[in-house]
């Protein structure tokens, strides 16, 4: 009986043993489960503190950063401050408005440096500093001085005027010193839109663009590289000039050019020779007139007509009201001597230099114009860097005679891209 008992109590001890092992061992299950989420947890969590870290360190750059480029921009503010608290009498402006009143024609930079003296003394809603700024962007030559153009069309935005600034001017904070040091003197300068028209500067660089992207017809920066500096030029799809070849559509567009005569006024500006003419002249297509700038020469032709140039073109430059550029081309073939042509090389500067007035010549661009109209016509772009597109050009098809001792006679051996692909383009004919 006594022996009976104790099975029974070892049997019940051993059961209960076996329960409390089994309670402990489920336990510590949970345990070690418990403890592996919350090292998962305090992983997770100490790479999320991490990347905070990097994230805080990261924030704090970009602020010592813009820190720095504070610095300058508010030495530009107060020196601006001194400027117009200098001019705000008026004297200064008053004296310069009385010189230049004796002066027949302003420069392109004594009209922007008008503009913008009126500006600083006058704020943009004084009608002089769009007046003054127009002027100069009607004289700027268009491929070599983005600078002033740029500078024009900044000031006409100041004043309020609706127009479209190029993307080229955007304007770039200075450039602020990292890890102490100095700021590198940088130029930048790009060659842009008015003159459609000016190419290989044969090594010179035009002076008003300084340390400007070089680019030429030949070497490292002939036309196949314009795209490395000027995007547009490498990616555009309109791009001028182009093969002139059928099948064409026949447009009904009506052209006309009534062209004045004018004091003469050239320039070699290291591309072309370039006319700049005065106000009156225009081209009206389908009766909305176009203003003539200037024209230009291109050895030989870059329009090229079944694939074959010519000797030379002349393109003649005109802006729209809403800013829109036509070119009228006329080609130039060998033959007979130019009267026209005559008088410009007589008068044109041999080299690179500023714009050059004879005393008492006067030209009318329309000498260098056939007596017939009819024209090829397409959308296309700036033959020259930018490249900028939206230009309208109409070529005419009937070509003027020049002479072999006046094609020899421009100082410029080759000045001309090759054409352009199509890309779907439509040449229409009139």
């Amino acid at each position: 009986m006594k022996r009976a008992i104790v099975e029974v109590v070892l049997v019940l001890a051993l059961c209960a043993a076996g329960a409390f092992g089994w309670v402990t061992l489920r336990n510590g299950n949970q345990a070690s489960s418990n403890l592996v989420e919350l090292e998962s947890k305090v992983k997770a969590t100490e790479e999320l503190v991490k990347d905070s870290e990097k994230k805080i360190k990261s924030a704090g750059e970009v602020l010592a950063v813009m820190n720095a480029e504070v610095v300058p921009l508010r030495a530009k503010a107060l020196e601006l401050e001194a400027v117009k608290a200098a001019l705000v009498n008026g004297s200064l402006l008053q004296d310069v408005e009385t010189l230049y009143k004796q002066q027949k024609v302003l420069s392109v930079e004594r009209q922007l440096g008008l503009g913008a003296l009126r500006l600083l003394t006058k704020g943009g809603s004084d009608p002089g500093v769009a007046e003054a700024y127009q002027k100069a962007l009607q004289l700027s030559d268009w491929s070599s001085r983005k600078n002033t153009i740029c500078a024009a069309q900044i000031g006409l935005a100041a004043t309020g005027e609706k127009i479209k600034v190029m993307s080229e001017c955007a304007i770039q904070p200075p450039a602020a010193p990292l890890h102490g040091e100095p700021a590198a003197a940088g130029h930048q300068a790009a060659d842009t839109s008015k003159d459609h028209g000016k190419g290989g500067n044969g090594g010179k660089e035009d002076a008003s663009a300084h340390a400007a992207p070089h680019w030429g017809y030949e070497g490292a920066m002939g036309p196949e590289r314009w795209g490395s500096q000027f995007p547009v030029c490498g990616t555009g799809q309109s791009q001028s000039p182009l093969n002139i070849k059928g099948p064409f559509v026949k447009g009904r567009i009506g052209v006309t050019a009534d062209y004045k005569v004018g004091p003469l006024r050239l320039l070699n500006n290291g591309h072309t020779i370039q006319v700049n003419v005065p106000d009156g002249s225009k081209l009206r297509v389908d009766g909305v007139p176009y203003d003539l700038v200037q024209f230009h020469f291109h050895r030989p032709s870059e329009e090229q007509i079944d694939g074959k140039p010519m000797e030379m073109v002349v393109h003649f430059v005109h802006k729209g009201a809403a800013g829109k550029l036509v070119v009228l081309g006329v080609l130039l073939k060998e033959g007979n001597e130019n009267p026209g042509i005559k008088t410009l090389w007589s008068h044109a500067p041999a080299v690179e230099g500023p714009e050059v007035a004879p005393q008492e010549v006067v030209f009318n661009p329309g000498n260098l114009l056939p007596k017939e109209f009819d024209f090829y016509s397409y959308e296309g772009s700036l033959t020259t860097p930018p490249c900028t597109e939206g230009v309208r050009f109409f070529i005419l098809r009937t070509p003027v005679n020049i002479s072999r001792d006046q094609v020899s006679g421009f100082p410029f051996r080759r000045n001309a891209r090759p054409v352009q692909p199509l890309n779907q383009r439509i040449i229409t004919i009139g």
